[in-house]
């Protein structure tokens, strides 16, 4: 299943979790290891570039935050982010240099590479978000299957076993997802595709393409 590998995915430049990622096949394999991770990253950070608030927060001193916001750690903030009124991070979260969070979006169990929006009314929850991908207002990962089974990436005849209850979904760089789509447990999004508003998307979506909806997945045009 070589489009949802790491390397065919991600800059691994673009994000300060490069290190979680290195050594790892799919991006899945990270989930259960980012809190353990920023833990033990959080206090490597400069403290002139980062302050820490509270136990296992570590915010850059250039982000953003608004004092409506909620940050619960592990977390780690990277420079120059924005984090919007009334966003929510539960915890275990990496937002990358220059990403926003915006309004009511909730984070959990993430990595947000560098330059990633998720400004409006997003769920985030147990997925990998690559550099300057982006998810439309309203748009979600849902993270856990309606019958609670174990997670299982699928692509055409081939799929894969991920012992992960949750699951959501894993973008790759430049990725857009259109408003008010639903991303099902176990999503692998290749870069440079766009998905349409309101779609509903399962399985391993190709890099350069245009998700119309499961039966129209087309090749983008040079």
């Amino acid at each position: 299943m070589e489009q949802a590998k790491i390397k065919n995915l991600y800059d691994l430049n673009e994000t300060i979790a490069k290190e979680l990622l290195e050594g790892l096949t799919y991006p899945w394999e990270a989930l259960p290891k980012i809190g353990a991770f920023i833990v033990e990253l959080g206090e490597k950070l400069d403290p002139s570039k980062y302050e820490k608030r509270g136990e296992n927060i570590w915010v850059a001193k250039s982000a953003t935050v608004a004092p409506t916001a909620f940050l619960n750690g592990p977390l780690i903030i990277d420079e120059e982010a924005e984090i919007r009124h009334c966003a929510f991070i539960r915890g275990n979260a990496i937002v990358g240099k220059g990403s926003v969070v915006g309004n009511s979006t909730e984070l959990k169990n993430v990595v947000i590479f560098n330059s990633v929006q998720v400004p409006h009314y997003n769920y985030v929850g147990d997925s990998i978000l690559g550099y300057k991908s982006h998810m439309g207002a309203g748009s979600i990962t849902s993270n856990v299957k309606s019958d609670k089974t174990l997670v299982v990436v699928k692509e055409e005849k081939e799929q894969i076993e991920t012992g992960l209850k949750k699951f959501g979904a894993m973008l790759g760089d430049h990725v857009e997802v259109g408003c008010n789509s639903v991303l099902n447990p176990g999503t692998v999004i290749g870069r440079n595709t766009n998905v349409y508003p309101l779609s509903m998307v399962r399985g391993v979506v190709p890099a350069n393409s245009i998700y119309k909806n499961k039966n129209e997945i087309v090749e983008k045009s040079e």
